[in-house]
């Protein structure tokens, strides 16, 4: 089924839900009036629709391989990437002083959405571009970003991370990389690097490899860890590409999806690199990669709802089977419009945080004010981890709306289940973001949580003379939520990560309903249909989500390990 992209839920929601014309309204962004948004959001369209869309069958069941040494990518993707790289949708919101476009982060974020609809496999490679892009700009020293941020910004060359080892996952401190300063302002890095997204290709000119490695005699754990750019071709000083680093992709992964994007164990044999910060600030570096990364990956989980929705939906509509009234096709069936409808109805509420999300980044940037950055900060946990479980929920959905077609791999419904339950796992799992969000997001003592709540609250409270029950409920559930919030901040870590999951898919729901309580204060029939869905059948799971955060450790951690293996 061809993909559409929703070009006009991305317009409805960045004006009348995110707070677009806020981020419009700014100096810095000036130049992104809503005819110069039409125009980008209809480009960025024509593109995922006729050049990529068509594509990801291709990376499915033609998947990436590795001979002698060198990645081959599956058929069209190299024309695809040379189509987002020629459009100059890598740095949509890089510094223009480097050639990126320098527009709002919203955009970028709408944009990269549809791609992920389109073809995630290959979405995957300009995401981890931006990352690094955004790395760079904010830590490398001027020579690094003079010869690399044009390069990335153009497509030219490509960039990952390496983070993870054999022996360190997410406890990212544990790693083994070394660096030994080669005496000309160079190092020397040696270890071994695993599942490195897009560690090779055969489009791009070159890949930069951001790898975190350990100095001579660093301290042990997080605060001994460097950050430096690792090139697979060594540039000279006028850009041009000398000779081969001494690195090498050793094999590439059989993944459950995601077929197409190659993902790598890396190794580094004393391969030439140069530090990107200061010494034993990588994790400091890093970040910046992973949290322009986090909301990106969020934004991959809400593209693949999106194309896996737009093909339940077309099932639906031509399916018949059994007695249905109207059309005859499955879709008048009361369980599968139930489907249907909480798959809109959750995809509109994760589009809608993360939409918010990239409003307060850019916010943030125009301003330089620390409330936004702070509210940026709390909403990154929330849209990575509600982004990808609903990618991951709608997606397994669709399969069920297809009943027992969508089982047989020829019907593509699978796929997006496949691809898309990665995203819950890398750039930190969810019960990382949930862990982040009650521990370093409550370190305020909750203000920057109830600043959203009292802008919830006060939404509900507008929105009670035309809508009172919707209004209502989802004053109460902020309300509830605030309750707990505060029972939260008073709490060990022990009690708050026993809770975390819950909370944050608590936090989302009720996010959800303010969105929704929002569009069906438009005036639109169909958004007000969609949003008492919502708030009447969804919003409520908030109420049991919260009284599982409250029940703090005791329980959890009294199961014994004969109780689990019994």
């Amino acid at each position: 089924m061809p993909y559409r992209a929703p070009v006009s839920d991305y317009r409805f929601i960045m004006d009348t839900v995110a707070g677009f014309p806020t981020v419009s309204g700014t100096t810095r962004f000036a130049e992104a009036t809503e005819d110069m948004t039409d125009a980008i959001l209809s480009e960025a369209a024509k593109l995922c629709e006729e050049v990529l869309s068509p594509l990801n069958r291709a990376g499915d069941l033609h998947p990436a391989t590795l001979e002698n040494g060198v990645v081959r990518t599956s058929p069209g993707f190299a024309d695809g990437y040379h189509a987002i790289a020629g459009g100059g949708w890598i740095g949509m919101s890089a510094s223009p002083d480097v050639g990126g476009m320098g527009l709002p982060m919203t955009l970028t974020t709408a944009v990269n959405e549809m791609m992920a609809s389109a073809c995630l496999s290959l979405q995957l490679n300009p995401l981890m571009s931006q990352g690094q892009i955004e790395a760079l700009e904010h830590h490398a020293s001027d020579e690094i970003k003079d010869l690399y941020l044009p390069k990335l910004i153009s497509g030219d060359w490509c960039g990952t991370m390496n983070l993870t080892e054999p022996q360190a996952g997410s406890d990212v401190g544990a790693l083994r990389s070394k660096a030994e300063p080669n005496g000309d302002g160079s190092y020397a890095i040696t270890g071994q690097k695993i599942y490195i997204s897009w560690a090779d290709n055969d489009f791009s000119e070159n890949v930069c490899h951001l790898v975190l490695a350990r100095l001579p005699d660093s301290v042990a754990g997080t605060k001994g860890i460097s950050l430096f750019m690792v090139p697979k071709l060594i540039p000279n000083a006028d850009g041009t590409l000398g000779k081969q680093n001494d690195l090498r992709v050793v094999s590439l992964e059989h993944k459950l999806g995601l077929h197409g994007s190659p993902t790598a164990v890396m190794e580094y044999s004393g391969a030439q690199g140069w530090l990107v910060g200061p010494e034993n600030g990588g994790m400091a570096a890093m970040f910046t990669m992973m949290n322009n990364a986090r909301l990106g990956v969020g934004v991959q989980g809400i593209g693949a709802a999106e194309g896996a929705y737009q093909h339940a939906l077309a099932y639906a509509m031509d399916r018949k089977q059994g007695k249905a009234g109207g059309s005859g096709t499955i879709i008048e069936h009361a369980d599968v419009r139930r489907m249907l409808a909480s798959m809109k109805a959750d995809i509109f509420a994760a589009r809608s945080i993360a939409l918010m999300n990239a409003v307060a980044i850019d916010m943030a940037a125009a301003t330089g004010d620390d409330t936004w950055r702070t509210r940026a900060a709390f909403l990154t946990p929330i849209s990575k981890a509600f982004g990808t479980d609903v990618g991951i929920d709608v997606a397994n959905t669709g399969l069920q709306v297809h009943g027992g077609m969508g089982y047989v791999e020829e019907t593509g419904a699978a796929q997006y289940a496949r691809d898309v339950r990665v995203t819950a796992i890398y750039e930190g799992t969810n019960g990382i973001q949930a862990m982040d969000l009650v521990a370093r997001k409550l370190m305020d003592g909750g203000e920057a949580a109830f600043a959203i709540l009292d802008e919830i609250e006060a939404g509900a409270d507008a929105a009670k003379a035309n809508q009172p029950d919707l209004a209502n409920a989802v004053w109460n559930a902020a309300a509830s939520l605030r309750e707990t919030t505060e029972w939260l901040v008073d709490q060990d870590l022990a009690d708050r990560f026993a809770g975390a999951v819950p909370y944050l898919r608590a936090f989302a729901r009720v996010l959800g309903g303010h969105a929704h309580l929002a569009a069906a204060m438009s005036g639109d029939p169909a958004r007000m249909r969609l949003a008492t869905f919502y708030i009447k059948r969804l919003l409520p799971e908030h109420s049991s989500l919260l009284t599982h955060t409250r029940e703090g450790a005791s329980d959890l951690m009294a199961i014994t390990l004969d109780d689990l293996v019994a």
